[in-house]
Formats: C-alpha cells, sequence, structure tokens
C-alpha cells in the first residue's frame, strides 16, 4: 500500500479510534458495562467497515479510474446499508445497550468521514501525471505575435 493511502487510512482511523474511546467512557457511566461493549463494538465496526471501504476504493481509483467516481457512491451506499442492517441486527440484543451501540456508530461513523474529508483536502495529490520519460520542451503551436 502506498504511503499517501496508509496516511489517509491512518489520519482517518486515529480520530475515529479517539472518538470511539470518549464514547466508551460517556457509554459506560451511562448505560454500565453493557454501553461500553456496544461502544467498543460500534467503534470496530466503523473502523472496520470503512477502512476496508477506503482500501478498495484506493485500489479501484488506481487500477480503473474511470470508474472511481461510480465505485466510490455505490461503495458509500453499500457501506450506510450495511451499518443499518448491522444496526437492526442488533436492535434487540441483550449483549450489549442498543443506544449506546447506535449512537456511537452514528457518530464514529461523522467522525471517519470528516476525518477521511480532510485528510483528503490535506493530501498534496498531482492532478496529472508528470511523464518524465519524455524530455521534450513544450512547442508553441500559436503564432510568435
Amino acid at each position: 500500500m502506498p504511503s499517501n493511502d496508509v496516511r489517509t487510512l491512518l489520519q482517518a482511523a486515529v480520530p475515529t479510534a479517539a472518538a470511539g474511546a470518549v464514547a466508551v467512557a460517556v457509554s459506560a457511566v451511562v448505560a454500565g458495562g453493557k454501553g461500553a461493549v456496544g461502544a467498543v463494538v460500534a467503534t470496530l465496526v466503523v473502523i472496520l467497515f470503512m477502512g476496508i471501504g477506503l482500501i478498495v476504493l484506493q485500489r479501484t481509483a488506481r487500477s480503473l479510474p474511470h470508474l472511481f467516481q461510480a465505485m466510490g457512491l455505490m461503495l458509500y451506499t453499500a457501506q450506510l446499508l450495511l451499518l443499518f442492517i448491522f444496526v437492526a441486527a442488533f436492535k434487540n440484543t441483550e449483549v450489549f445497550n442498543p443506544k449506546a451501540f447506535a449512537i456511537t456508530l452514528v457518530a464514529t461513523t461523522l467522525v471517519w468521514i470528516g476525518a477521511q474529508a480532510r485528510a483528503h483536502m490535506k493530501a498534496k495529490i498531482l492532478y496529472v501525471e508528470p511523464d518524465s520519460v519524455q524530455g521534450e520542451k513544450p512547442r508553441n503551436t500559436g503564432s510568435s505575435a
């Protein structure tokens, strides 16, 4: 994985993990041990889903750049649907507090998206790949007047 990709992944995952740690502490105080477990599970789900999605999207951009935008839209739609399915599947669970889980899931998803957007805005990505093989100087094709 190229260093830009790793940097983007870390710049999104670290704030999400920090927000998850805060959510675990708040959930533990508000909902007890089950709330803390729900917040941990939600944080891990978001980091896993969004991290895999980011890796898939970066590989698509590299290998099939003409499909990048469509793939991004499809990927984010699929991620949101998977998160909704995950919330619906564990709506009535006894293992952890479903409200703490759902609130942490939404909060950490928003933190991931914000951190990913910030990482992308701060990345120094070339818009045009320079062609180093061709050493010709640009020619003037217009009139000289």
